[in-house]
């Protein structure tokens, strides 16, 4: 299959500015480039997508480029923005910088081959004087053609919102952009979402006015749910790609709990598993949905590329942990996740070498009311240690039952956990 079409049923495409364009992503060695605004110091699952289109386009042979908002991200974008946003100052932008530069180091490759580049957009416009940037790049532009742009004539049409002169000159340092990195390093292909059409046409046209060369553009369609809810927020708010944003418990789980309806359409857009492969999971959802091979699958190979196969283990163990599974050799951050909603009792450790009875644990993290029915939990085979049964009324909790270094797990019939954190 040629490397457009694979592009195409992957779901990953939603507009080219020119059919020439489709003979040179197959035929490989454009070099393109993706533009990251700095609002924060993490992207989110949101944007996944996009990393995953350059992934797959790198190991097609093309040269990618990601490109930091140093000075952009000073302005903001108003596309998709219902009003100006709070300016960043540069330290923060610098910090934000870091935070994306450290996600992109995972995802491509800056080694061997075509060997992925990262540049700074504040290099080359903090050294653009405003007359400068009037004279040669403001005159190629109509303020006519400007306010008929999306991002742009959205704000004018919302009444009481409008747009500052410093949104509406976003345009035209994004179209400089790309002039700038086709001069710098040969690159001929802007890629974004579909909100972006707009400004790379811009940047597309300004280089054929100031440097009489073609250009290329592609947008990605907007990544959404089934129901048609824009994709990327779970219960706790947004998923970022970041750890300390989103734990990779969190990330595996939001990707796990994928509905039959969207999982194929999302092994597609979020992971480079092969059409056939996705294609038999199809079956699987159509013949097996109780199984959930495909979240499964899902859930593994996100989490594999955005935190690493380590994690993955971590996490696959503890989501094995609501099933049954022996809870043990898992660390306090993840079972903190696991159990964040189950009460909890706080005991010094030195209860463990004192004595404490399994009994004497049900009944003060309030899985039983008294001992005499924790007793009769116990010998009905009722009662777990870390999800394994324990039926000795005399049983005696110590250190080797602990499921972290910090905590060990009662539960109660199937489902009534109970936590006892030890300090």
């Amino acid at each position: 299959m040629k490397l457009f079409d694979e592009l195409q049923q992957r779901g990953l495409i939603d507009g080219i500015t020119s059919d020439e364009l489709i003979e040179k992503i197959n035929t490989g060695g454009l070099t393109f480039y993706v533009g990251f605004d700095p609002s924060a110091d993490s992207l989110h699952v949101g944007q996944f997508a996009m990393f995953n289109l350059m992934r797959i386009l790198h190991r097609g042979g093309h040269t990618p480029i990601g490109l930091m908002g140093g000075a952009t991200g000073m302005i903001g974008d108003p596309g998709g923005k219902s009003r100006e946003r709070n300016l960043l100052m540069r330290e923060q932008i610098e910090e934000n910088i870091r935070g994306i530069k450290k996600q992109l180091l995972k995802f491509l490759d800056f080694k061997e081959g075509a060997k992925a580049i990262i540049v700074n957009n504040y290099d080359w416009l903090s050294e653009l004087s405003l007359i400068d940037f009037l004279r040669d790049v403001g005159k190629h532009f109509s303020v006519n053609a400007m306010i008929t742009r999306d991002s742009v004539k959205s704000r004018l049409d919302r009444e009481g919102a409008g747009i500052s002169y410093t949104e509406f000159s976003y345009m035209l340092l994004q179209a400089y952009d790309f002039y700038r990195l086709n001069n710098d390093l040969d690159c001929t292909l802007q890629m974004g979402g579909s909100d972006q059409w707009g400004n790379i046409v811009s940047g597309i046209d300004l280089t054929r006015r100031m440097a009489n060369k073609q250009l290329y553009g592609l947008t990605m369609p907007l990544i959404t749910k089934a129901d048609g809810v824009k994709f990327g927020k779970s219960e706790s708010g947004t998923v970022w790609l970041s750890p300390e944003r989103t734990s990779p418990y969190e990330f595996y789980q939001f990707f796990l709990r994928q509905t039959d309806q969207d999982v194929i359409r999302y092994l597609k857009v979020f992971t480079t598993i092969s059409l056939e492969e996705i294609a038999e999971l199809e079956k699987s959802v159509e013949t097996e949905p109780h199984k959930r091979l495909a979240q499964e699958r899902l859930a593994e190979e996100t989490t594999k590329v955005v935190h690493g196969d380590e994690e993955v283990k971590k996490v696959t163990k503890a989501s094995q942990v609501l099933f049954g599974e022996k809870i043990e050799d898992l660390d306090d951050d993840i079972i903190s996740q696991i159990f964040k909603d189950v009460p909890s009792l706080d005991k010094d450790s030195a209860s463990l070498t004192a004595g404490f009875s399994l009994i004497d644990a049900l009944v003060e993290t309030g899985a039983c009311t008294s001992k005499g029915q924790a007793r009769k939990l116990i010998q009905s085979g009722g009662a777990y240690i870390n999800n394994m049964q324990e039926k000795d009324t005399d049983y005696q909790l110590t250190s080797k039952d602990m499921a972290s270094p910090s905590y060990l797990i009662l539960r109660s019939g199937k489902k009534n956990y109970r936590l006892i954190h030890l300090n």
